[in-house]
């Protein structure tokens, strides 16, 4: 008899919100990547394989890579995007998940405020959804980035917003998608879901 009550493997977390995100139009086409930290020295994660549609992902679609983006196991190529993953654990040693999401409210924001430089939400109830946030009175800022072809330059980028702002919850590539993490995937999943509320509200007041 199958044991219920066992705690589910990376790949079986990833897999399910992988599907999920994909009914919640958060993943359409091929678009997305999610990733965990498998461990920290010697850094190894798993990452969805690159070109693979989240609505049909199962565990033969990830890989598990090391902290130069070599392949250890699995089939397939990792996006190039796998370098902002990194980018993200090496910075970020609380990050145990990172959920890379493309949605439509997310990213009509990303272009209505990339001049201001970041997304900024306050007093909103469900804020305190995201780690460590105690008060709807809370500002969250989302930085936006502009999105480029050259992974390597954008995750130097990333790199310098993550080291010069404090209490980060998300990342946003202009016209391009969402980068959030957690302490588990749970959480990474929860703060995608408080995002992408918060986006279509502030989206839907826009004129």
């Amino acid at each position: 008899m199958a044991d219920n009550t066992a705690p589910l493997s990376p790949t079986q977390e990833l897999t399910e919100t992988g599907r999920e995100f994909y009914r919640r139009g958060w993943t359409l086409g091929t678009s997305g990547n999610f990733s965990m930290l498998l461990a920290r020295n010697p850094l190894r994660i798993c990452v969805t394989a690159s070109g693979i549609e989240k609505g049909t992902l199962d565990e033969t679609n990830f890989l598990e890579l090391d902290d130069d983006a070599e392949i250890l196991q699995g089939f397939g190529m990792p996006s190039a995007e796998t370098l902002i993953h990194l980018t993200i654990y090496r910075f970020l040693p609380r990050a145990r998940a990172i959920l890379h999401t493309h949605s439509v409210w997310g990213s009509i924001l990303s272009d209505h405020f990339f001049e201001s430089g970041s997304i900024e939400i306050e007093g909103y109830e469900i804020l305190k959804g995201l780690a460590g946030v105690t008060t709807h009175e809370h500002k969250e800022t989302v930085p936006i980035v502009e999105n480029s072809q050259d992974h390597v330059a954008l995750a130097h980028v990333i790199e310098n917003v993550i080291r010069d702002s404090k209490g980060l919850h998300g990342i946003y590539l202009r016209r391009h998608g969402l980068y959030t993490w957690g302490e588990t995937a749970a959480e990474a999943r929860r703060h995608v879901e408080i995002f992408e509320f918060l986006f279509e509200v502030i989206g839907r007041q826009l004129r």
